[in-house]
């Protein structure tokens, strides 16, 4: 049996330290979840952070963390180096930060991560959620978001306020403003209620934002938390002169609002308390002369996704405006105002059809019928009389399309001579050199100054703007008039363009 001596025994001892220097490189990828609270008041934020150690790391998409939306998200690298067995290694790890507002407590779940071509994954991790008492904000939060609704239950139709209130705390100076993102409000209508309303409430100084919401279906909803990252000043950071410089920015969220929309029993138009108001003004007009019909719906409730019913009668123009809805918070009530106004023109009678728009009262759970009545209108048409002879009377001014004349009056044709003259040679190609030479000036005069001065306004155009202005002065309404005649196919009718334009610059520019 040979023995190889020390080399021999050096050279395993190499070896193996090769092997375990190969097998710990193997087994260096980790991950690691961890949490920066593991129990929050409810509204406010926590941060997810996943750290996976290795060359090459992919994360899963994450969007929601036990029920709630990721509001924020970054992802870092660092490189570090170690002395393994004499040699400098670099080790990389990877961190991925999600930022949440949990709003009850929740279990994070185990995430896959894969490192190197392995899967990794991380270990759950419990979180407690502690209630908020909203609106009172906590003495030691400088800044924080609040939401609210006016109502915990509605009918599919009635309006909800929902209110989110931003909280800063007096003396407190931001370096940047806001970034606010709004609540997601799914399966309702949606729309901000006139501008922001800031007050001092005792120490903070208070912003509202406040939604008006409908429901579009029955059902459980919970809207999600209002988000927002303040910009404060950086205190770990001076310049020369000692003052603060740099951003922190700190992202702050509200509650989430669960609401239940129950469906009405009767299917209307409108869900709330309203009563109306129309009217029309007059019934007997010259022809092509428009009759204006004015309508307001008025109360509690919301109006602002109402549609009014629109008319359609045959033989009449009609012009309608864009609806003027108007809301309104008076103390804890919802008031809104829809003004709609109709112009109808016709050359000969007409009827105005009545409309009705049902109302769920859900205060009553009765229904309530708003009615427009039909109305009558009497249209004088513009007669023209023929010319009569002298010394005999007008009986009727009827024009006759089929009057017989007497043969015996007309020429005889057979003993009627016709002389035809032939035209010279010569004047054929005086005219044709005449023509060609007309043809060439033609060509280069000024054309411009012989064209009439077009308006830029089109006539349908000009229609709309000045029929609202017809009752201001004589010259309007004959231009109205003419107007409509030639839209309803009188050709006769010549409109004016320079005219025109003076018209609709005067009432656009009053000044």
């Amino acid at each position: 049996m040979q023995i190889h001596g020390k080399h021999s025994v050096k050279k395993s001892i190499k070896n193996l330290l090769v092997l375990f220097s190969l097998f710990t490189l193997l087994n260096a990828a980790s991950v690691e979840a961890t949490l920066s609270n593991t129990e929050v008041v409810q509204g406010n934020m926590v941060q997810l952070k996943i750290k996976a150690i290795g060359n090459r790391a992919a994360f899963p998409n994450i969007r929601e963390i036990g029920g709630s939306q990721v509001v924020g998200r970054h992802q870092g690298q660092n490189n570090s180096f170690t002395y393994i067995n004499g040699e400098m290694k670099n080790v990389r790890s990877t961190s991925l930060v999600l930022t949440f507002a949990p709003q009850h407590d929740t279990t994070i779940p185990s995430y896959s991560i894969n490192i190197d071509g392995m899967v990794y994954k991380t270990d759950p991790i419990a979180l407690k959620v502690v209630k908020a008492t909203a609106p009172q904000m906590a003495k030691d939060n400088k800044f924080s978001l609040q939401m609210r609704s006016d109502k915990k239950f509605v009918m599919v139709g009635e309006p909800v306020l929902v209110t989110v209130y931003f909280s800063l705390e007096n003396g407190v100076r931001l370096s940047e403003n806001p970034q606010y993102n709004a609540p997601t409000f799914k399966g309702f209508f949606v729309k901000e209620v006139d501008n922001e309303k800031s007050y001092r409430e005792g120490s903070r100084q208070v912003t509202e934002l406040r939604y008006l919401l409908t429901p579009k279906a029955e059902g459980d909803f919970t809207f999600e938390p209002a988000t927002a990252k303040i910009g404060v000043a950086d205190t770990s950071r001076r310049d020369m002169f000692g003052r603060f410089f740099g951003t922190v920015w700190v992202p702050i969220s509200s509650n989430s609002i669960s609401i239940e929309v129950k469906a009405t029993t009767e299917n209307t138009d409108l869900v709330g308390s309203f009563y109306i108001e129309k009217n029309i003004d007059k019934q007997q007009v010259k022809a092509n002369q428009p009759v204006n019909l004015r309508v307001k719906i008025e109360g509690e409730g919301s109006l602002e996704d109402f549609e009014f019913p629109e008319y359609e009668i045959d033989g009449v123009t009609i012009y309608s405006d864009d609806a003027k809805v108007d809301t309104q918070i008076i103390g804890k009530k919802l008031k809104s105002t829809y003004t709609k106004s109709f112009a109808f023109i016709a050359a000969n009678d007409f009827t105005v059809p009545a409309r009705s728009i049902s109302v769920y009262d859900a205060k009553t759970s009765t229904v309530k019928t708003l009615e427009i009545p039909s109305y009558e209108v009497k249209v004088e048409s513009n007669k023209v009389a023929l010319a009569t002879p002298v010394g005999k009377t007008e009986k009727s001014a009827v024009v006759h399309t089929n009057i017989k004349q007497d043969e015996s009056l007309l020429p005889d044709l057979e003993d009627e001579k016709v002389e035809v003259k032939s035209v010279e040679w010569w004047m054929l190609i005086f005219a044709f050199i005449l023509g060609l030479v007309f043809m060439y000036l033609l060509k280069y005069l000024p054309l411009s100054k012989f064209k009439r001065e077009k308006s830029p306004y089109k006539e349908s155009e000009a229609l709309k703007i000045l029929y609202a202005h017809i009752n201001e002065s004589k010259e309007i309404e004959d231009m109205v008039r003419k107007l409509y005649a030639k839209k309803n196919g009188d050709k006769s009718v010549i409109i004016d363009k320079k005219v025109l334009k003076e018209l609709v610059e005067k009432i656009k520019k009053p000044y």
